[in-house]
C-alpha cells in the first residue's frame, strides 16, 4: 500500500467520514479540491452531502483568518525561515491576484472560485488582506468563491471521475 492509501486508511480509521471531509476542506492547499473527491471516491457519500460538508469546512476558517491574518503575518514575517516562506507567498499571491485589484469583489470571487493550485479561500483571504478589502465584503466574496469552486469540482467529479482522480492524484478509487 502506498503512502497516499495509508493516509486515507488512517483518516478513515480515526475520523468519521463527515469529520474527515470537513477537516480536509479546512486545510490550506487541499481545501474542498480534495475534500469533495475524498468524500465521493473514498467514503462513497452522496454528492449533496459531500458538497455541503466541503463548503462548510472550507468556509469555517475564512472569518478567523480575515480577522487575524494581518496581525499574524506581521509577527511571523520576522521569523527566520518561516518568515522567508511567507514573504515569498505574499509576493506570489500579489502577483497572481491582479484580477482582485482590477475587479475588486467579483475578482476575488473568481480568484477563489477557479479551482487551481494556489487560488482557494486561504489565498483569497490573504489577497483580500493585501488589498485592504472590508471584512464583510471579503468574507462574502470568499464564501461565494468557495461555492463556485465546489460546483466546479463537483461537476468534474460527476462528469469525469477519471479526470477528477487525475487532477487530485491523492484520491484513489477502491
Amino acid at each position: 500500500m502506498d503512502i497516499k492509501s495509508r493516509i486515507f486508511a488512517w483518516l478513515a480509521g480515526i475520523f468519521s467520514p463527515v469529520s474527515a471531509i470537513i477537516a480536509v476542506a479546512m486545510l490550506p492547499i487541499f481545501e474542498l479540491r480534495l475534500a469533495i473527491p475524498l468524500g465521493l471516491f473514498v467514503f462513497h457519500l452522496p454528492l449533496v452531502t459531500v458538497f455541503t460538508l466541503s463548503i462548510i469546512g472550507n468556509c469555517i476558517p475564512i472569518l478567523p483568518l480575515l480577522l487575524f491574518f494581518k496581525y499574524f503575518f506581521q509577527a511571523i514575517q520576522s521569523w527566520r525561515y518561516i518568515g522567508k516562506f511567507f514573504r515569498w507567498w505574499f509576493k506570489h499571491v500579489e502577483h497572481k491576484s491582479k484580477s482582485i485589484e482590477r475587479w475588486g469583489f467579483w475578482g476575488l470571487v473568481i480568484f477563489v472560485g477557479i479551482p487551481l493550485p494556489g487560488t482557494g479561500a486561504w489565498t483569497g483571504v490573504l489577497a483580500a488582506t493585501l488589498y485592504k478589502m472590508e471584512i464583510k465584503k471579503a468574507f462574502l466574496a470568499n464564501a461565494l468563491g468557495v461555492i463556485l469552486a465546489g460546483i466546479i469540482v463537483s461537476v468534474i467529479c460527476v462528469v469525469s471521475p477519471e479526470l477528477a482522480q487525475s487532477l487530485v492524484s491523492f484520491v484513489q478509487q477502491k
